[in-house]
């Protein structure tokens, strides 16, 4: 975030949380980098995917690994073959909810990222005060648009198992 744009009381209260987050974690606020906005960004996002891959365990029949293990597999093989493919989808689902709502917590961002400037607080402060309404526009666009054809790409691949011939 770059201070020497902002209004008085952004600055101040900018400085005062990132202070104290400084303040609690012993760590100088010169050191807010990445790692910090992705540990923050993990520790708030996390409990989503967990929510919805115990959800989907809850569903998972108890029958489907005692005959996996009557069948003779390993306890690595019975958790690759049978409850990881179960699995899967929600997986992937809590992560696409997780990126989604990390990409929208700038709160955490600004509270973690230090000086850096990342995608979400430019594109805010665009839109509290607009200077290039054209490329916010265009930007947005682009993530949302690269993000539906990357997932669309990738849940409808063709494995080579499945590949009729």
């Amino acid at each position: 975030m770059n201070l020497t744009r902002t209004s008085t009381p952004q600055r101040s209260i900018f400085c005062a949380s990132n202070a104290r987050l400084s303040t609690a974690t012993g760590i100088p606020p010169s050191t807010f980098s990445t790692f910090t906005i992705i540990l923050g960004h993990a520790t708030s996002c996390v409990v989503v995917v967990y929510n919805n891959a115990i959800a989907r365990f809850r569903r998972l029949s108890g029958s489907l690994i005692e005959a996996s293990f009557d069948l003779g597999a390993t306890g690595f093989q019975t958790f690759r073959y049978v409850v990881l493919p179960n699995l899967s989808t929600a997986l992937l689902a809590g992560g696409m909810i997780a990126f989604a709502l990390s990409f929208d917590e700038v709160i955490v961002t600004t509270f973690t990222a230090g000086q850096q400037q990342t995608l979400p607080i430019w594109m805010l402060e665009e839109l509290v005060r607009p200077r290039q309404r054209p490329v916010t526009n265009v930007v947005a666009m682009v993530v949302v648009t690269f993000l539906a054809i990357l997932a669309a790409y990738y849940l409808t691949r063709e494995t080579q198992g499945s590949r009729s011939t």
